[in-house]
């Protein structure tokens, strides 16, 4: 029975909840950088560069034949490209959330320093000046 009521604590952590959240609302928004990256920054960045389909773009190592059946193998270096620029998109918009939120904190006012313990001497001298006011 321990064992459960320790998972339960654990599953039940702000930082474990939250980290669920980030998780799904992370795998939406990747949904809709990849549709921002290829529906609508591609297709203009293509019309600039002569009508260049990044996602087209590849490298043939061997090219395939259908009537023999043989696959073509090649390297798909334009989805990569595609993938870096959503990356990168990623990585800008985190950025400014979280730039965001961090100006929304407000800072927690510091706790003041206890004064620190008297030294021997300190202490000796407040006990022969008490002495001096007693007389």
């Amino acid at each position: 029975m321990g064992f459960l009521k320790e998972f339960k604590e654990f599953a039940m952590r702000g930082s474990v909840i939250d980290l669920a959240v980030g998780v799904v609302i992370g795998g939406a928004f990747g949904k809709i950088v990849t549709s921002l990256v290829d529906d609508i920054i591609m297709p203009p960045i293509g019309f600039i560069t002569g009508g260049v389909d990044f996602s087209a773009m590849k490298y043939v190592i061997k090219e395939g034949n259908e009537a023999a059946g043989v696959a073509e193998v090649a390297v798909t270096y334009g989805n990569f490209i595609n993938v870096l620029i959503q990356f990168l998109i990623i990585a800008f918009c985190i950025f400014l959330v979280i730039k965001g939120i961090n100006s929304l904190k407000k800072e927690e006012p510091k706790e003041p320093e206890a004064a620190p313990a008297p030294t021997k001497e300190e202490a000796l001298l407040a006990e022969i000046r008490d002495i001096l006011k007693n007389k």
